[in-house]
């Protein structure tokens, strides 16, 4: 629902500005089924490849499970990332009893050596087996079970920390409390603190979208009939008969 409004406030822009420069305005119509149809773009790419090549190398049933891509039909990615690069959720110390110790941990080529260096395989670096994209994906999963391995001993904030010291690209699995208390997204507006007269101060998600001369503020929203004899003024009841509308109870 607020995908398909947010593709619908772009729409309304586009054709604001279009009858500023045309003088000529137009409807704007936005389906739900087209809004999120623009969020699954990589997958039609990758329907389109796999139309053409037969298979997906960065998949994760690529090369074990072959007969996945049989019918032509890009499947399921599981806890890989279905981008173009390899990566995967992998548990953290801990994961037995916490569901969310977890990180995503992408094998970007760029970062390689550096996570070789930092899961302590530095010999991988000069193997033929493992130097090149290439050459890594047939056994991905060993290599991704090594990191797990490596893993097993550090929290995901933990493991976090160390792995981005080496400009590794990897995040950890956040539960929706640890969002709400994250000082980070805080400080940055992205979840603030909204004051309401009855129910106290709560917390919730500000805006994503970032100004440098405005800053959006979240209100609350107003209690019921909080503004019903404001309204009624303006339309241009008088006190008295604003009066006897609530002795009447009709508002």
């Amino acid at each position: 629902d607020t995908n398909t409004g947010m593709h619908l406030a772009i729409g309304i822009l586009t054709a604001y500005i279009g009858r500023q420069q045309t003088g000529k305005g137009q409807k704007v119509a936005v389906a739900m089924q087209d809004a999120v149809l623009n969020l699954c773009r990589v997958k039609m790419r990758d329907q389109l490849r796999l139309d053409t090549m037969g298979f997906l190398e960065e998949y994760p049933q690529y090369p074990h499970e072959m007969e996945a891509f049989a019918d032509k039909v890009v499947p399921r990615g599981g806890n890989a990332g279905g981008g173009g690069q390899p990566g995967w959720i992998l548990k953290c110390k801990g994961w037995e009893t916490d569901g969310n110790a977890y990180i995503y941990f992408t094998i970007q080529g760029q970062a390689w050596a550096p996570i070789c260096d930092a899961i302590g395989k530095p010999e991988w670096k000069t193997d033929p087996l493992y130097m090149t994209p290439k050459a890594r994906q047939p056994h991905i999963m060993d290599i991704f079970g090594t990191i797990e391995e490596w893993l097993k001993d550090k929290t995901k904030y933990e493991a976090v920390n160390i792995l981005r010291k080496f400009d590794i690209p990897c995040s950890p699995v956040f539960s929706m409390k640890e969002l709400l208390h994250d000082k980070s997204l805080r400080a940055s507006g992205s979840i603030v603190e909204v004051p309401h007269k009855e129910r106290g101060s709560y917390w919730t998600v500000g805006s994503p979208i970032k100004f440098s001369d405005l800053k959006p503020e979240v209100t609350a929203s107003p209690l019921l009939g909080e503004h019903t004899d404001e309204v009624l003024a303006q339309l241009g009841y008088s006190k008295d008969q604003i009066a006897a509308m609530h002795a009447s109870k009709a508002v």
